[in-house]
Formats: structure tokens, sequence, C-alpha cells
């Protein structure tokens, strides 16, 4: 297995989606912000622009690129010092394409940001990882001036492109790869090193939960929002309520209680270390308060915590979906109907469609079971039932469409 994806260059990976979304955007009169979870490919993404806007004809002069972890730009993490030195590289007769990486590290970067914004020769690009950026912050200090695009690790897509191979025999095992190895992009370059990859892993939680969720909460209790991460952990795609969490957590000896449960869940949505998916009610056209689930943003980060006994193999994969979905540009909810419930409603401005994800339906009464909660929705929408079946893979059932998942991950 060691050889099946070998040695990659990480630039060569195309992150096509987010790359046209910046493109897309060249010349507006808005602040390009790039977020998402650490080390999920927001730097290489912005070099790549980089390269993107050379290419088609903007002077490599008319290009400020700034890296705020490199140490030769350390003078210019203070604001004052930031705005006048990109001011001074600025052409002053065209368009200047401001790339900042990384900002978080400049105090009150908004001051700069802004200042620069305002400009009518300058476009403003920036990324940024910590907390601040998943938060309603952003939009408070950029006052709204902003579009946001949010990035994840690779998809399933981008992971099977990277091992340069195309035969279909192979999709299982590059799946099995991608959700035990991590689908953060250097791990492929350490593929098939477990040492390796868990320090890397480790580094990317402990660095995530010490800064994103621990510093900028001051959590004094670092024991308890560890077990709290676990239980999610361990929970994904299963109904979670504060209620729930809160004595499972204080059932192990530990205290805790709900207004503190709530809190800490929250600067884990803000890292986007975990998702929350509501309960929308079908019937009653209604979001439901309670039961909502939670995915987390890698599943080899989870196998990392958890372990990989009794792997929860399901859940996993309706994890996947779940974030392909996302990265789809959908909005998704779990659907309640009132003896069922359909795994995700998934909303795009031109209508909806519906997901039953499993791992496996080759069970006559595993498929009639996944099938029943499809069957009660009286409209017209695309309703798909997704799993890792090889053999019996594709069938219509009366308009729902069975595939296989790892297929219709690489269909788009």
């Amino acid at each position: 297995m060691c050889c099946i994806l070998g040695i990659i260059d990480m630039k060569q990976i195309q992150r096509s989606i987010y790359l046209d979304f910046l493109i897309r955007h060249i010349d507006k009169n808005i602040i390009k912000v790039i977020s998402g979870f650490r080390r999920c490919g927001k730097s290489i993404l912005l070099q790549s622009f980089k390269k993107a806007l050379i290419k088609n004809g903007v002077a490599a002069l008319n290009i400020i690129y700034i890296d705020f972890e490199d140490i030769k730009n350390e003078d210019l993490k203070e604001y004052h010092s930031l705005y006048k030195y990109i001011c001074g590289q600025m052409q002053p007769s065209s368009m200047n394409y401001i790339l900042l990486d990384e900002i978080q590290h400049v105090s009150d970067f908004e001051k700069a940001v802004d200042s620069l914004f305002i400009k009518d020769n300058a476009d403003v690009y920036i990324t940024g990882s910590n907390a601040y950026f998943m938060s309603g912050e952003l939009a408070t200090v950029l006052s709204g001036r902003y579009v946001e695009l949010r990035m994840q690790p690779l998809s399933f897509k981008e992971f099977y492109e990277a091992s340069s191979l195309s035969q279909n025999d192979y999709l299982s095992e590059i799946y099995e790869k991608y959700v035990t190895d991590s689908s953060f992009p250097y791990t492929i370059q350490i593929s098939g090193k477990q040492t390796d990859i868990q320090e890397y892993l480790n580094g990317i939680y402990n660095y995530v939960i010490l800064n994103d969720v621990v510093g900028r909460l001051n959590v004094s209790d670092v024991k308890t929002l560890l077990s709290l991460i676990k239980y999610v952990f361990a929970n994904i795609g299963c109904p979670l309520s504060v209620n729930k969490i809160t004595k499972s957590i204080n059932s192990t000896g530990r205290k805790i209680d709900n207004k503190t449960v709530e809190r800490y869940l929250t600067g884990l949505l803000d890292s986007l270390l975990i998702y929350r998916v509501d309960r929308f009610d079908i019937r009653g056209k209604r979001f439901l308060k309670q039961n909502s689930k939670y995915y987390v943003a890698d599943a080899a980060l989870r196998y990392l915590i958890v372990g990989r006994k009794g792997q929860d193999t399901g859940h996993i994969l309706e994890n996947v979906i779940y974030l392909e979905l996302i990265r789809r540009g959908y909005e998704v909810y779990v659907g309640a109907l009132r003896n069922g419930e359909i795994d995700f409603i998934a909303k795009k401005t031109d209508g909806l469609c519906y997901f039953q994800v499993s791992e496996s339906t080759i069970d006559e009464s595993t498929l009639d079971r996944e099938l029943q909660p499809l069957k009660k929705l009286d409209d017209n929408y695309p309703k798909y039932l997704l799993t890792l079946d090889e053999i019996n893979a594709e069938a219509d059932y009366d308009g729902i469409r069975k595939m296989n998942a790892l297929k219709w991950l690489l269909d788009e």
C-alpha cells in the first residue's frame, strides 16, 4: 500500500474549485478572505493564485505577497508598519494585487486591510487559520466588506487524482488510505510512514486545541474539554444534545454544565475542527433545536483521538459525504420525519437533493430500511442512496438512484 501514492509535489495538486473562486473575484471591489482549518492548503492556493495572475499578464511588480509565518516578515506584524511597507511597494498607476498569508499574526490587521481596501488601485486577498476568522468578529472588523472562501483539506477526488491512478480497482484501497492516513495535503508526501503521519496529525490537533480553542476561550479545565472532544468524535453522525453531552461527561466523574458545553462547542465549531448539522422537520417545515449531528474535519483525526477499535465505517462514510456536500456549495440539514430520518437534505438556490448514506445495502432488510424515508417524500427532487457496495452498486428504485459512493465523490 505504501507505494500506491508515492511522493507527490503538493504544488501540482489542482484545487480548481478554490482557485476558480479567486479568479472569478479578481478586481471586484471587495476583500477576498480565504479561511479554513490549519494546514488545509491555503498558502499553496495563494501561491497558485499568484502564478495565475502572472500567467494572465499581471506584472510581478504589481503583486505584493507576504507570508507572516516567515521570520523575515517579523517587522510587519504591526499594522502601521505593514501599511507603510505595502504602500511603498505599490505601483501608483496600475492595479496592485495584495496577497497577505496568515494575516492573523498581525495585531489589529483589519486596520491595515481596511485602509488598503479603500484605495482604487488595491485588490486585497487575505488568508487566516485562527478561530477569529470563523466567527462573527470578522464581519464586524471588516465592516462586512468581504467575501469568504472556506477551504477544507483534500476532497476524495483531489486525493485520488494525486495518486496518479485511473483504475477503478484501486478505489477502495485509496478510500481506505484517505480516511485513515488523513486528507491533509502534506500526509500524501509521507504516505506509508505511519509514525510520521501520527506525529503530524498530533501536531495539528494540539496546536488547534491549545491556540484556537483553549487560548481563545481561556479554558482552564483542559482535560474536560478533551473529554468533550473525544465524546463528540466518537459519536459523529449520531443525534446529540447539549444536555446529553453534559450528562455523559459528568458520568465519567468530571464536572461540567450545559452553558460550558455550549461554549466549548462554539469554540470547536469556530476552529472548524467539527461541523454541526441541524435537523429540519420536513413535514412541519421548521428547524428543530435538539439533537443536531456533528462531523469532524478529517476522519484520520477522529481515529487519532478515538482509536480504530470498532471503526464505525458507516458513520465515517457519512462524514466524508457531508464534507463533500458543503464543499460543493450546499447548505446541509438532517431531514426529520415522524417515523424516520433522511441523512442529508442538500439545498442550493435551484432546489434540493436528498441523500441516504449506508456502508452496504446488500442485505435486503438494510436496503428496505434505507429506502423507506426517501419513499415517504412526495416531491420530485433528486433522491440518492450512496453505499460502498461494489456488487449491485447501481440501481433505480422508483426514482431513488442507488450509486457507489466513491464514484459519486469522483463525479464532479
